[in-house]
């Protein structure tokens, strides 16, 4: 048992000397320029490799073992949507080695200051934590690009009266506006410019945002494309609703912050504070885990907790 602390606590520094050296050599390595190329025209999708297959490929040449795995359980496609709408660049692959290493650190860490079962959970904890960044910066990032939706549809209203086709108006918006509007519409414009239709890469655009107010704007759009008539004045009109409905959402979400804000605090503040008590002081809290009824009493709290953040999301989700 002497040896068992040192021996964890040197595994744990290896451990973030390999994580060190390996970012190093992710920022230092030598891009395939073709793939780089591609990726950064946005027109994967026009020459027929999907965003999934071409980062497949790339990681299997780093990992391969872990984009097999991937593949096999059926999770690559679906990970490899979801970095790309937060707008993370790296790969399923990954994006799956820093959840296993973050998961690694907390057995260890949880496994040496308590035992192997409250290791598991801090596992679990330490695991879920780079999941949670990603709907984080998946989210933050619809929010930004709707804030931009007015601003992108008076721009194209204005480069459409101005006389330009839909394609010129689509390169104002990359000149004009700051990311993430700016970085959409220049996977759009490029994969136009390689060949893939108007109505496909603004189908995708929407797909990535994944909000009512872009797929309303890229309907009108499309519609316009077949049926015709003045687009200037219906996205006008759409610009006018859309900057009505983001009003609305500013003011419940500073109405309900409190509210909010008081969920959060009611559903992490014991979990944090227990955690925190378990790694300082394992005795002052483990009798709550001794054999026995009293078992009953953490498992209760905290599925009451999750009970009661349910209903305050719930009562402050009020849809506009």
């Amino acid at each position: 048992m002497g040896l068992a602390g040192p021996l964890l606590v040197a595994v744990l520094a290896a451990i973030s000397v390999l994580i060190f050296f390996g970012a190093f050599w992710r920022m230092a390595r030598k891009a395939d320029p073709v793939a780089d190329r591609l990726r950064e025209y946005g027109g994967l999708d026009a020459v027929g490799v999907t965003q999934t297959e071409a980062d497949t490929g790339a990681a299997r040449k780093r990992l391969p073992l872990v984009a097999r795995m991937l593949t096999g359980f059926g999770m690559g496609e679906a990970l490899a949507g979801k970095l790309s709408r937060a707008g993370l660049p790296m790969t399923a692959a990954e994006f799956a080695v820093i959840i296993m290493v973050a998961a690694g650190l907390g057995l260890l860490l949880g496994a040496w200051r308590v035992g192997l079962l409250f290791g598991l959970v801090l596992a679990l904890l330490f695991g879920y934590a780079p999941v949670m960044y990603l709907n984080s910066s998946i989210g933050k990032r619809k929010r930004a690009f709707t804030n931009q939706l007015p601003e992108v549809l008076d721009l194209l209203v204005g480069a459409l009266r101005a006389g330009y086709g839909l394609n010129q108006a689509l390169d104002t918006l990359v000149d004009q506006l700051g990311p993430p509007a700016s970085d959409e519409f220049r996977r759009v414009t490029r994969g136009v410019g390689l060949g893939l239709p108007v109505q496909q890469a603004l189908n995708s655009l929407a797909e990535r945002i994944d909000t009512e107010d872009v797929g309303l704007v890229v309907t009108a759009i499309n519609v316009q494309y077949e049926m015709g008539g003045n687009l200037a004045e219906i996205l006008s009109t759409i610009s006018d609703t859309v900057r009505d409905r983001i009003r609305m959402k500013q003011e419940i979400r500073t109405l309900t912050a409190q509210q909010r804000f008081s969920g959060y605090v009611l559903a992490f503040l014991p979990m944090g504070m227990a955690l925190i008590l378990t790694l300082i002081s394992p005795d002052y809290i483990m009798p709550l885990f001794a054999p026995g009824w009293i078992r009953v009493l953490p498992a209760f709290a905290v599925f009451l907790q999750i009970i009661g953040f349910i209903v305050i999301s719930r009562i402050v989700d009020i849809e506009v």
